[in-house]
């Protein structure tokens, strides 16, 4: 069974909606044990922007990260932006050496940093509901970067 880190915005109602569909077919797909969507588990007990729930954020992310067999990351841009603490969720599980599947649903091209770091890359988030997260495959973007 494998544990999954759910990296992507959602600071708008598309974002929401995107990520949305990943937790659902994670939740669909028999080899995913456990999901941590840091936009279900928000700390609410403290006040958002402050010191201490910067740092408790922070701290609860990175030590999910360090839990996870993988982290599944959405590529979702904005004016050819990603969000710039999914790139850094992207960073760390690359530097730390847990394989990273990009689900990138838009029409745009990919930053070269994330499209080198990735083991997996899809683009629809119903393919996580049969993605093998057992032997996880590996599939490379080939289109355009910057």
């Amino acid at each position: 069974m494998t544990n999954i880190y759910l990296a992507g915005p959602f600071f708008d109602d598309e974002q929401i909606e995107r990520i949305s569909r990943a937790e659902r077919a994670l939740a669909a797909n028999p080899q995913v044990d456990h999901v941590f969507s840091p936009r279900l588990n928000e700390i609410r007990d403290l006040v958002e922007g402050t010191p201490k729930w910067s740092d408790a954020t922070f701290k609860m992310d990175t030590d999910e990260i360090d839990r996870a067999d993988v982290v599944v990351a959405l590529a979702d841009y904005v004016d050819d932006q990603v969000d710039s603490g999914t790139a850094f969720e992207i960073g760390y599980a690359f530097h730390s050496g847990t394989p990273v599947v990009l689900l990138h649903e838009k029409d745009n091209k990919v930053n070269l940093m994330l499209s080198e770091s990735l083991h997996a890359y899809l683009q629809r988030a119903e393919d996580l509901a049969t993605y093998d997260f057992e032997t996880l495959p590996e599939s490379h973007y080939d289109g355009p970067v910057f």
